[in-house]
């Protein structure tokens, strides 16, 4: 009796242990099914600004590609929309000022050929002894590359630093260097001034409406200010005087005379 009774309670706990299998791969198949429904009813009608959902350990790295993108380009993520520009020196200042100066299309990443040899002239690079025009303009196409017509600001300190050395020649190529970059720290290109008109007699005497004759002398008065439409257009006398008489108007006053006593 006893080892019946054992049997039957282990047939027991084998049919238990199925049934619980079983109900597992149940709830697992309804699972499915109801996500498949979800997937199904989701495509046919797509809530409007949702997003797919992603895991939730892929979000912090998210959030740190973000940071490294922030950080590769100048910028800090101190909330939306801000930044924080990356510190330029006075030097770099001065280089994009060059670089944008008559174009208005340039960025002020690159400075071409003729702004740079007005640099060196405005800030005093060039000093017509040691370095020349011709030095400048030698030292840009050695520092440029092949097909470029610009250079870059990496190339603008080489350059500087091949005219230091030839501008400063008793001094270290550190310190002729510095010499050079606080010649141009904070230096904007120098607009020249309107050229003014020079007097010549020619001009002064076609100007002068004093020595002017026949009908030009009549557009002007004797301030040598001009009539307008009288000194253009004749104007004809209805006064009833004959031209040159010099008593117009002496009648009216002699009849408006009050009698004498």
């Amino acid at each position: 009796m006893g080892a019946s009774g054992s049997c039957v309670k282990k047939n027991q706990e084998r049919l238990r242990a199925s049934d619980a299998d079983v109900g597992s791969e149940l709830g697992r198949a309804r699972g499915q099914r109801n996500m498949e429904e979800f997937k199904v009813q989701t495509a046919k009608h797509p809530v409007p600004n949702s997003s797919p959902m992603r895991p939730h350990g892929d979000q912090p790295k998210d959030h740190a590609a973000k940071r490294l993108s922030s950080a590769s380009n100048g910028t800090s993520d101190g909330g939306a929309g801000a930044k924080t520009p990356v510190e330029i020196t006075a030097l770099e200042e001065s280089f994009r000022r060059f670089a944008i100066h008559g174009d208005t299309r340039a960025t002020g990443r690159d400075l071409n050929g003729k702004n740079w040899s007005k640099l060196c002239k405005d800030c005093g690079v060039i000093d017509g002894k040691s370095i020349t025009l011709t030095d400048v303009d030698i030292v840009f196409s050695k520092v440029k590359n092949k097909s470029a017509r610009t250079i870059t600001y990496s190339q603008f300190k080489e350059a500087l630093a091949e005219l230091a050395r030839k501008r400063f020649k008793d001094k270290s190529s550190e310190d002729a260097a510095r010499e050079v970059y606080s010649m141009i720290e904070g230096k904007s290109p120098i607009i020249s001034g309107v050229t003014r008109a020079v007097a010549s007699p020619t001009v002064s005497r076609l100007t002068d409406t004093s020595k002017f004759t026949g009908s030009h002398k009549e557009r002007f008065d004797e301030t040598g200010r001009g009539k307008g439409k009288a000194g253009r257009v004749e104007v004809v006398d209805t006064s009833g005087y004959v031209s040159g008489y010099k008593h117009a108007g002496s009648y009216e006053k002699k009849v408006s005379k009050p009698p004498r006593d």
